[in-house]
């Protein structure tokens, strides 16, 4: 565990200018604001991970809301999509509190961390191929710091799973080829030469659209982590079905 450098690290990725088409797009949204927030003073900056250096497991999402981690500095903090995800940690108790609304609101997570492949805000939620490809040596940063603790990854969607791959690969795990497809509830184990291997999750994304159409239900969610969970060591608990 190297605290230190993961809060060197969180620093570094707040201070990133890599990507003009990403620095013009979510200085502007924290200019302009939306008119529910027009009070807030947007964080405007690159999102880092939340959750302790010591995490046994890692969600990857996708990047940051607009409005969400956008405007609290905080992945997966401020929109709708983070209320599902964040309940759902706190129903298997991986997390103090069901929600997560700004980043000085003392939500704590237990042996979980939260990042994403893409750290600023992308126009209509797509990142280019090269804005992913340019992000992702800070993702393979993180996880050679996180390598001494973390035991497995549960990514959310297809795209957080392809970018994530290669990052994988590039911190010292092995993915097999053909690379795995990803779906909902898939798990590979990519070994490792020099330490543990790493159980590989996939979940659909805790996007609106996959929740409302109930493509990815509040059980579906639930079910995964605590699998995800259980395969990091931890010792997630069962919550009442509703």
């Amino acid at each position: 565990m190297d605290s230190g450098g993961l809060t060197e690290l969180d620093r570094r990725i707040a201070d990133c200018r890599a990507c003009p088409r990403l620095v013009d797009w979510r200085e502007e949204v924290a200019r302009t604001r939306r008119a529910a927030f027009a009070d807030w003073t947007y964080w405007g900056r690159p999102v880092p991970g939340f959750g302790p250096p010591d995490a046994r497991l890692l969600i990857i999402g996708l990047a940051p809301a607009a409005h969400g981690g956008n405007r609290t500095g905080r992945m997966f903090t401020g929109d709708r999509s983070g209320d599902v995800l964040y309940r759902a940690l706190y129903d298997v108790g991986l997390a103090s509190q069901p929600s997560s609304v700004h980043a000085g609101d003392g939500l704590e997570l237990h042996g979980v961390r939260v990042t994403a492949p893409v750290h600023c805000a992308p126009p209509a939620n797509k990142p280019t191929p090269a804005e992913r490809d340019t992000c992702r040596p800070w993702l393979v940063q993180e996880l050679h710091l996180l390598r001494p603790t973390v035991r497995a990854a549960l990514v959310l969607g297809a795209f957080g799973w392809q970018a994530a791959l290669p990052a994988f690969a590039g911190a010292g795990w092995t993915v097999p080829r053909p690379r795995p497809a990803f779906k909902h509830g898939a798990h590979v184990t990519l070994p490792a030469t020099d330490g543990p291997g790493l159980h590989l999750f996939g979940c659909y994304h805790v996007s609106q659209r996959n929740t409302f159409t109930g493509l990815l239900t509040p059980d579906m969610l639930r079910e995964v982590l605590r699998t995800a969970a259980e395969a990091a060591g931890l010792s997630p608990r069962n919550a009442p079905r509703k």
